[in-house]
């Protein structure tokens, strides 16, 4: 049995996301698995309140509480390595990973992208802005892309996608929609295979075995 996964969610926002896979979990879909803390830069994240319902422990921290980046860095690895933290889970987190906690969670951080990755990624890509993009391109089809975290924006290796079909007459909020439903099904999958020991990262590719 691989070792189980303790979970950090980091989220700025609902937590629809992480509600999926906090129902995952509780369903016994994902095994060998728990979240075991939310981090949140915004202290009005409806995924903290999630987790406060769940009796998740919860943190927020915030780059604005501290004097330098080093100071914010450091206390986010403080508080992971008090709750034992061995994965790494980016649900709508707005801000960026620093390096050094990339290096301290090398390939076990891993983030979801409204998009099918390498299309439509990089800096200032995010929420809204990307289904606008999708949309102007005029594409036939969009999706949701999980993948491993690394120095660069939405550059790290692809676990898993799924496409959406774009229908006619496509808005970016409906589109927004279709995608969000695939997510909350793509993303709990995805931490399934983590969690079973089913995917394994090696260099830029994710191989997954059955």
């Amino acid at each position: 049995m691989p070792e189980q996964l303790n979970i950090a969610v980091f989220a700025s926002g609902k937590g629809s996301n992480f509600r999926a896979i906090l129902d995952a979990i509780t369903r016994k879909h994902i095994r060998n698995a728990h979240v075991v803390l939310v981090i949140s830069n915004n202290s009005d994240a409806g995924a903290l309140v999630i987790a406060r319902e769940n009796n998740i422990p919860t943190a927020h921290i915030s780059r604005k509480q501290f004097a330098s980046d080093e100071e914010f860095n450091n206390a986010l690895l403080s508080t992971l390595t008090v709750y034992n933290v061995n994965f790494i889970v980016l649900a709508g987190y707005m801000k960026r990973i620093d390096p050094c906690i990339i290096r301290s969670y090398r390939n076990r951080i891993v983030n979801i992208h409204p998009a099918l990755l390498p299309e439509f990624g990089g800096e200032g890509m995010y929420g809204m802005h990307v289904h606008e993009a999708v949309i102007a391109r005029k594409a036939t089809h969009s999706g949701a892309t999980v993948h491993i975290v690394d120095e660069e924006y939405d550059h790290g290796p692809i676990v898993l996608q799924r496409l959406v079909p774009i229908a006619d007459g496509e808005t970016p909020a409906t589109l927004a929609a279709k995608v969000l439903e695939i997510e909350h099904e793509l993303y709990p999958e995805a931490i399934r295979l983590f969690a079973e020991g089913k995917a394994n990262v090696d260099g830029q590719h994710v191989t997954i075995t059955k």
